[in-house]
């Protein structure tokens, strides 16, 4: 058996002899840290450069059938891990140090382990969140893919696009539990195991994905897993601490928008329906979204389903998208007059003031005056 810790030896005294300002940190994680090597394993090893010199001490290599990497991660990665932007965050919070090459290097490291054992505070559930969102993403575009594929009924690609999709599914899940995984490769579901926020029927679904050799199945199970670990973000971020201000999120909208607003009010006159499909689309889901964000005090989910038009419909503003109507533009162009004064009185009751002059020289009046 190969005296991994003896191949480190060698590495670490190398770099003392030849790259002493060149490398700021090496480190061990994995098997060997957390006890569970095998007469198979590796070492997984690692170090942080100081300089462009110090990335020369690189080297693949295979001793006696085990292969080795020793490989370099940036301090501009090691942040990233520290963050969960890199979700490989076990390597910094958990490795074990073999080489140090000053007090800073030291202590810069020690502050990212710092951050990483804060990642479960609250503060940081709305960037854990957004993480999940753009994890769970990339789930959705894996099912266009299987779906939409020629080869979408063949086991083998269904299954790589299956195995891919999990993979952003435990990420997911990671994030929206604010942990980080401490191993991979076949060791996920017994972390996710005990995590509070997961799907009910987790487990179904990834046995369906692991086991079926039935193409139809496994896209069916990607898509309901995918599914229920949307409405867990909603419902996470539906626990965030809310904070409703028409103030701090509408100030200037409204005389922005309103140029959209007569721009549809034209393409009604002139009868343009392409103009209009695309500005009444744009101009009510805008609308929606701002709404939203006004009275939930977060943006809407980047892979929202829809809920950000809760408010728009409470507050009764018209369907202008409903109306569109290549043979009949009265009604929508009555409905953006009447969605114009609601939202002025709307905007008004909820203490956002309004930019609105009748002359230049009022507008120069009150520019002039500005403070």
């Amino acid at each position: 058996m190969v005296d991994v810790f003896a191949v480190a030896d060698i590495v670490v005294k190398h770099i003392k002899t030849h790259y002493p300002q060149d490398v700021a940190i090496v480190g061990y994680y994995g098997s060997y840290l957390q006890g569970r090597a095998t007469e198979r394993s590796d070492l997984d090893f690692f170090f942080i450069p100081a300089t462009d010199r110090g990335r020369k001490v690189e080297c693949q290599f295979i001793i006696d059938g085990i292969s080795f990497d020793f490989w370099p991660i940036g301090w501009d990665r090691a942040e990233r891990m520290a963050t969960s932007e890199d979700w490989k965050t076990t390597i910094i919070a958990d490795c074990e140090l073999l080489y140090v090459r000053s007090d800073n290097d030291l202590a810069r490291f020690m502050e990212l382990r710092e951050r990483i054992s804060n990642m479960g505070n609250e503060s940081n559930a709305a960037a854990f969140i957004s993480k999940a969102e753009s994890a769970v993403k990339e789930c959705l575009i894996g099912i266009a893919k299987m779906r939409l594929a020629e080869s979408s009924h063949e086991l083998t690609y269904c299954r790589t696009e299956a195995q891919e999709i999990a993979i952003n599914i435990f990420m997911c899940l990671g994030f929206l539990n604010q942990i980080y995984y401490t191993r991979s490769w076949g060791h996920y579901r017994e972390q996710v195991r005990n995590l509070p926020i997961k799907p009910d029927r987790l487990d179904q679904y990834l046995d369906i994905i692991m086991f079926s050799t039935t193409p139809d199945e496994i896209i069916s199970a990607c898509e309901k897993l995918t599914d229920d670990t949307l409405r867990l973000i909603s419902e996470r971020q539906n626990r965030l601490q809310e904070i409703r201000s028409y103030k701090a999120r509408m100030k200037g909208y409204y005389e922005e928008e309103r140029g959209m607003m007569n721009k549809l009010l034209t393409a009604c006159e002139k009868g343009h329906y392409e103009t209009a499909f695309f500005v009444a689309i744009g101009v009510q889901d805008g609308l929606a979204r701002m709404l939203y964000a006004a009275e939930r005090g977060s943006w809407p989910s980047h892979v929202d389903m829809g809920e950000h038009r809760e408010f728009y419909v409470r507050y009764g503003y018209p369907d202008l998208v409903a109306l569109l109507d290549p043979t009949d533009f009265e009604p929508l162009r009555l409905a953006v007059l009447q969605l114009i004064e609601k939202l002025e009185n709307h905007l008004k009751t909820e203490g956002v003031s309004l930019n609105q002059f009748d002359s230049v020289a009022e507008f120069e009046s009150f520019y002039k005056n500005r403070v």
